[in-house]
Order: structure tokens, then sequence, then C-alpha cells
């Protein structure tokens, strides 16, 4: 079995905190990439923090929404972290999609599809006609056109995703348990890696709360038993 491949994500301003959760997750069990959101790379020392960072696997979340000119200015401003995926919301739209991606070097564009804090009802009140699904299944297609090289979409859409996307899919929301928290469409690691296939899952909270090796051994225990 290939080893199961896990974004932890560092949702954190502490620097502190974020190099306890790198040395604690050390394990030949998993390969382990860890992810980075605007809270941590905004604060006081956190963009000099990532970019120390040596032998990782690093994703920042920045989910990039503009227009075209702009999201490609940011893009060459983070350069120099050694960054090696990137995400940017799918609904910036194609001309944008196909710039970004056109101008991204070794930095892998990672498309958002639907954020997974949102339900259809959620949806409505934003605006949008179509079920999560839908637009998903649409957001997807757009990703596709624009060549990038992942997308992100929670793991009850993989099955629907991966007939349209043939790269990588990784999965948030992901959870033990039933502490949903503010996530609504949310998978167990074991069922969106093994059986729906996604190639990588990140998990933040479930992992970093409390004791960091306790919560690491009884995901690899999930996951291999």
């Amino acid at each position: 079995m290939k080893k199961p491949k896990i974004f932890i994500a560092c949702d954190t301003k502490s620097t502190s905190k974020a190099r306890k959760i790198i040395l604690s997750t050390k394990t030949n069990k998993l390969k382990i990439g860890y992810k980075f959101g605007l809270e941590f790379i905004n604060s006081k020392k956190g963009r000099l923090f990532v970019s120390k960072l040596k032998n990782k696997i690093i994703f920042y979340d920045a989910k990039f929404h503009d227009i075209p000119n702009t999201m490609i200015s940011a893009l060459k401003s983070i350069k120099d972290l050694k960054i090696k995926y990137l995400t940017v919301h799918i609904s910036s739209g194609i001309e944008a999609l196909r710039k970004i991606k056109k101008n991204s070097g070794k930095i892998k564009i990672v498309g958002v599809t639907t954020l997974t804090s949102l339900d259809n009802n959620n949806l409505k009140e934003i605006g949008y006609n179509k079920t999560v699904k839908n637009l998903v299944i649409h957001q997807a297609k757009l990703a596709k056109k624009a060549n990038l090289d992942a997308i992100v979409c929670s793991a009850h859409e993989v099955k629907y995703v991966k007939k349209i996307f043939k790269n990588e899919i990784i999965c948030p929301g992901i959870r033990f348990d039933n502490n949903f928290q503010d996530q609504k469409r949310v998978m167990t690691p074991k069922k969106a890696l093994f059986e729906l296939g996604c190639n990588w899952i990140v998990i933040g909270r479930a992992l970093t709360k409390g004791k960091i090796k306790n919560n690491l051994k009884k995901l690899i225990t999930h996951l291999y038993k």
C-alpha cells in the first residue's frame, strides 16, 4: 500500500505552535505536507518561518480570488517561499485560472471548488441556483479546462469530480468523529483516501488540538487497521 498523503493544517498565528506541529508529526507511515493559510502567513513572523523551512512539502492555502493581473502579481510575490501547492478560487474565472497556471513555474496550482463549510442552503443565500453537487461538477470542468494541477473538494464530491478531473484531488473536512465544528460536508480519513480515492486529505484541528503525537498515532491506527 502506498503511504497515505496527509496535509496537516497549521491553523495558528504562533510560530512556536507551528514548529511543535512539525516536530510532533514525524513518521515514516505517512507522506506529510504542511498547509499554511492566511492566518499564519499574515502573522508577524509567519512568512519568515515558512521561508526558512527546508525539505518540507509546503501548501499555501491562499485562496487567491481576484482579477488576473492581481493574482499573477501576488503569485510572483511569494515565489521565494518554495511553495509546492497554492490554492486559487475556481470562481475567479477561466482567464485568471489560465494565466496563473501559465505563470506558476514549479508551483502546483490548486483550484478550490465550494468550501466544505457551505451546504445547499448557504449557496442559495449567496445567490447560486445550483446545488453543491452540480456547482462542484461545473467547477471541476473549469479546472480541467484551465489545466490546473489539483483541485480541492469535499470527499462527498470526489466520485463526481474524478469523472471529469484527472489530476490530484485534495479533500479537507476530514474528521475522526462526529465533532464537525464549522464544517458541513465531512468524511473519515480512511473512507476519503481508500474508498473514494482522493490523493490527499487535509487534517487540522482533529490532529493539532490536544496531544499531537497521540492524535497522530490514532490517525495511523485508523488508516492501517
